[in-house]
């Protein structure tokens, strides 16, 4: 399924990195699909790792090193150097859609290192490309919630479980909802691996931990804003109220700091470009512009634009409601609802895109494989463990022995 979903992009009138992406990824899947089905002991590894090369690795390298990407990653890449000039990632005046900065300050991150490094030669245009770091700040999140998920039970070593985990988290980056982002843009996965590792935080009861992720993830894009309410909902759940209130102070605190300074410097560019350009409201068209729900309603004219602001907002309600009613109680349950109130959002925005859709996908997957990740100790463990020396029953004697 993967590799004719991969194909279908040489084939139709996509992007150019779209379809160089195709081609290598519909190759690297076929060659996975064989080695899964050989009877060697080692088919799943070698599929898992053609997938890897085919879709991530080969496609990453020929985007980078020949500059090809899709618009994202210059906005990413300009706004990191105008933070270095300037303070703020935002220009005053765009002249055209591609000058608009669509993100929060803490997306400039990814685009300091072409701003110290430069475009020349091959190794600077290596190290620069933003996508790179987009990829490395995902995988480092991965890491960070396994660790954080750790194996506490005390458990013998169980290596076997722990492979296959790793295979599933591989095959999961092969995927077409990973790998194609991964190699054309990049800047939705820095937002995506930040919300899980959040997640996995409130989850662990670490709310401080949870509030810097969560902060972290609010500083790139105003849609991870709602995991806030998830993670402090399934923080209420696992360590009561004063954790609660602590991870979502940490949250906002830290959030404020890291937004305050552009916000101050450049409010009315931050305005225009961070919210009013992606809904709709802007200077300019915005180019995502797929058939969604909210974009088929706003296209109807101002009337039609109000109600989806007002179906967005009242979808986002239902999902409020629902964490006061029934909150999340573990880290499945709340990457689901976070997954949920995201694709109502993306669905009845003004102005979306189907590749949107990866994001919460993406989420309720990794609660699955990485959340499932930790070993239960085994039944006769929990016995040696639990069971105490039977006490000597007393016999009574006789009467008349002493």
């Amino acid at each position: 399924m993967a590799a004719g979903w991969a194909a279908v992009f040489p084939l139709i009138t996509a992007p150019e990195p779209h379809r160089l992406w195709g081609m290598s990824a519909c190759l690297g899947y076929l060659c996975a699909a064989v080695a899964a089905l050989s009877s060697r002991s080692r088919g799943l590894a070698v599929s898992v790792w053609l997938a890897v090369g085919g879709a991530v690795i080969v496609p990453l390298a020929l985007l980078v090193l020949t500059g090809t990407a899709q618009s994202e990653v210059g906005v990413v890449e300009r706004s990191g150097m105008l933070t270095l000039r300037q303070a703020t990632p935002y220009l005053a005046d765009p002249r055209t859609v591609v000058e608009v900065t669509p993100y929060l300050p803490g997306m400039a991150v990814f685009g300091l290192p072409r701003a110290v490094l430069g475009d020349g030669g091959p190794l600077p245009r290596l190290l620069g490309d933003a996508r790179l770091w987009c990829a490395v700040a995902f995988l480092g999140c991965l890491w960070a919630a396994r660790r954080a998920i750790g194996h506490r039970t005390g458990a013998p070593s169980a290596a076997t479980g722990g492979v296959a985990s790793g295979y599933a988290v591989g095959a999961l980056v092969a995927s077409p909802a990973v790998a194609l982002p991964l190699c054309v843009s990049g800047v939705d996965l820095p937002l995506t691996g930040l919300l899980f590792l959040a997640l996995v935080f409130a989850a662990r009861r670490r709310p401080v931990a949870a509030g810097l992720a969560l902060a972290a993830a609010c500083s790139l894009k105003w849609t991870a804003w709602p995991a806030v309410a998830v993670a402090v909902a399934l923080l209420a759940h696992h360590g009561g109220i004063r954790k609660a209130v602590r991870g979502a102070a940490v949250a906002v605190g830290s959030t404020v700091l890291l937004v305050l300074p552009s916000a101050l410097l450049s409010p009315g560019p931050l305005v225009r470009q961070v919210f009013a350009f992606p809904t709709g409201r802007g200077p300019f068209e915005t180019p995502a512009a797929s058939p969604l729900p909210g974009r088929l309603l706003a296209d109807l004219g101002p009337a039609g634009w109000y109600a989806a602001v007002a179906l967005l907002s009242a979808g986002g309600l239902a999902v409020a409601v629902s964490l006061l009613v029934r909150p999340p109680h573990d880290l499945v349950s709340a990457a689901d609802r976070l997954a949920v109130g995201l694709c109502v959002a993306f669905l009845l925005a003004p102005a979306g895109r189907f590749g949107y859709l990866a994001l919460p996908l993406t989420l309720a997957v990794l609660a699955r494989l990485v959340g499932g990740a930790r070993r239960k100790v085994p039944a006769h463990d929990v016995v040696v463990r639990t069971s105490r020396p039977a006490r000597p029953v007393p016999v009574p004697l006789a009467r008349g022995a002493r």
